[in-house]
């Protein structure tokens, strides 16, 4: 039996960002816009007037003051608010691809590795741009790595669900390394005109490295142990799925965009997460005093706040319990790799933390590391 370990980590950020002032304006453009087409549907009671949002609101909501997105102009187009992303010729890298690829070289690169070493590229994300050719075997074209590579989507649970499946592989000898790849395009499948939600996604691309450990050739973590679990709920969901979509299921069906019942799954998320993280730290004999950080998924600062609570005993520090969610809002599977990516390098050999990430599904996925 082999042991794993996480050997590099990338980040890829867009160059566009939208603050909650910027997102206000453009939403309330539209919601206006909204009211005086349908004023007498609304004075009729047949239909229910949009709200204003508020930059306050949003950060009291979530803790989120902007997003990186890839297209701007798009979302905060009154008339559209949604992202301007052409299509591209088959022959052309997918935005996924290449947004996956620019992640993945950072990790090859943190690790000392050449893509041709990799034996399989795994991409793990909340939404696919299409559904087949995999996205992962284009990556895996368009890097050079060697073996297999196949796609994965556990919703925000992604990148813990993949970790776990790169390490299972490397640990039963049939590969030696892997790249767990999480391309979110968010602002792709947000429902933008939604006040409820229309601030909650934001864009990004992480990629984690994994090896046996023994051919590690720095500083790296070594994969304690992973626990994953599901549970079925619609109280998260997204009826259209892929990045395409035509502005007549936009209109038709508010359910073909992300929609949540917020209050549902704060009840119902926050036990489930706490619990799965007591049970995981209890078989690994890991206590509260043990655990040196947490890189929690990036959803939401009240929720975050509440487990990390609840695994420590107390409220933890911004150190114990670094936050990207501010900068990055929410990316699904790739907030709590950000976290961990960005506040990882400063633990000393033999201090563990823990990666977790929770979402739709329900789903949540924990990965216990040591800095080695």
């Amino acid at each position: 039996m082999h042991s794993a370990a996480i050997t590099g980590t990338g980040v890829f950020t867009p160059t566009e960002t939208i603050s909650n002032d910027e997102l206000v304006v453009a939403f309330n453009a539209h919601a206006d816009m909204f009211n005086s087409q349908n004023a007498k549907a609304i004075a009729a009671g047949t239909c229910a007037a949009k709200p204003h949002s508020s930059a306050d609101f949003i950060l009291a909501a979530s803790g989120i003051e902007r997003r990186y997105v890839l297209n701007k102009s798009g979302v905060l187009n009154p008339d559209r608010m949604y992202p301007s992303l052409p299509a591209r010729a088959d022959d052309a890298p997918s935005v996924m691809a290449e947004i996956g690829v620019d992640a993945a070289q950072q990790a090859l690169e943190q690790a000392g590795v050449a893509a041709s070493c990799v034996d399989a590229v795994i991409c793990a994300a909340s939404n696919h741009e299409r559904a087949y050719p995999a996205i992962a075997v284009e990556i895996q074209s368009l890097l050079g790595t060697s073996g297999f590579a196949f796609d994965m989507n556990v919703a925000c649970s992604s990148a813990t669900f993949g970790i776990q499946t790169a390490t299972d592989m490397i640990r039963s000898g049939s590969i030696r390394s892997a790249l767990v790849i999480n391309p979110e395009i968010c602002s792709a499948h947000l429902e933008w005109r939604d006040r409820d939600c229309h601030f909650i996604f934001g864009d990004v691309a992480t990629a984690t490295l994994l090896q046996r450990t023994q051919d590690a050739q720095g500083p790296h973590f070594t994969v304690r142990s992973t626990k994953l679990a599901t549970h079925f709920s619609n109280n998260i969901r997204n009826n259209n799925g892929f990045l395409r979509r035509t502005r007549d299921q936009m209109e038709d069906r508010r359910d073909m965009q992300f929609m949540q019942n917020g209050r549902k799954v704060f009840k119902e998320v926050l036990p489930l997460v706490s619990k799965h993280i007591a049970e995981h730290m209890s078989h690994d004999g890991i206590t509260a005093a043990d655990l040196r950080r947490l890189w929690l998924h990036q959803a939401n600062k009240s929720m975050n706040d509440y487990i990390g609570k609840k695994v420590l005993g107390r409220d933890p520090s911004p150190q114990e319990q670094p936050n990207i969610l501010q900068d990055y809002a929410n990316t699904s599977s790739a907030g709590s790799i950000i976290a961990f990516a960005q506040n990882s390098a400063d633990l000393t050999t033999g201090e563990i933390g823990l990666i977790c990430s929770f979402g739709a599904g329900y789903s949540v996925g924990s990965v216990i590391v040591e800095r080695s």
